[in-house]
């Protein structure tokens, strides 16, 4: 008779993963969770929206197809822009990491991606060391990848800074109350957004948000993970990006 092999349990198996990301956009790395095991939990720490003036941004995005080097911050700005004018360009297209690049490629634009997948990792690449008087166009959001911006302009880019989405306080349920009011310590929390965090401290009740920092925190960044611990999280892993595979690897780590 041949031995009864057991089978390995899941990575994840019975444990809470909050995800952080906006809202509407978390079902694929739900989805991931389940699969490991997990039992995702969405909480959503920004929510997104396009921009205020559409026909204004739409013109400026047009005029900054036309820039020598273009820069995206995220596939939101992918998204959001797409929605403004067709996505053509002759300029050189940078993404600061793999999911912006692999949202270009959808629209038919081959975009350069660090390894790094981050601004410090964008700005080591070579094409982006020496930008005295060449035209930049830096499109994303207000707020946020402020080291993008201090350090083209330290490095003499003629900037152009194009806001086609905003970043907005999500709105929380009873339902996200409650289910982080029960959330168990052995719970990951997923951060990629220092935007996201302090939304989340400041909507969330007093012992919710206690609750939730006493979780073990992963962080996509050195910097987010100084942020999380500004803000309380004391069990902190930093993930090698922010993409949902190395998140996920950090949460699985023991």
């Amino acid at each position: 008779m041949s031995p009864i092999r057991r089978q390995a349990p899941a990575p994840l198996a019975g444990r809470t993963v909050v995800i952080t990301r906006p809202a509407g956009t978390a079902t694929a790395l739900a989805r991931r969770v389940r699969a490991l095991g997990g039992a995702p939990l969405v909480l959503p720490g920004l929510s997104l929206r396009g921009a205020e003036d559409a026909r204004a941004a739409a013109a400026a995005l047009r005029a900054a197809l036309r820039d020598e080097l273009l820069v995206f911050t995220s596939p939101a700005a992918v998204r959001f822009a797409a929605r403004l004018a067709p996505l053509r360009t002759r300029a050189t297209v940078l993404a600061v990491g793999q999911g912006t690049a692999r949202a270009l490629r959808r629209h038919g634009i081959g975009a350069l991606a660090p390894e790094r997948q981050d601004s410090e990792g964008l700005l080591a690449h070579s094409l982006l060391g020496e930008l005295r008087g060449r035209r930049v166009a830096l499109i994303g959001a207000p707020g946020g990848r402020g080291l993008l911006r201090e350090q083209f302009a330290a490095r003499g880019a003629e900037l152009r800074e194009l806001h086609v989405y905003r970043r907005v306080a999500p709105r929380l349920t009873r339902r996200h109350l409650e289910a982080v009011a029960a959330l168990p310590r052995s719970a990951r929390v997923l951060l990629s957004s220092a935007e996201a965090v302090d939304h989340l401290r400041a909507l969330l009740p007093a012992a919710a948000w206690a609750r939730l920092c006493a979780a073990t925190a992963v962080a996509s960044s050195e910097r987010l993970a100084a942020a999380a611990r500004a803000a309380g999280f004391v069990r902190i892993r930093i993930a090698a990006s922010a993409l949902a595979a190395d998140l996920l690897d950090a949460a699985i780590r023991r």
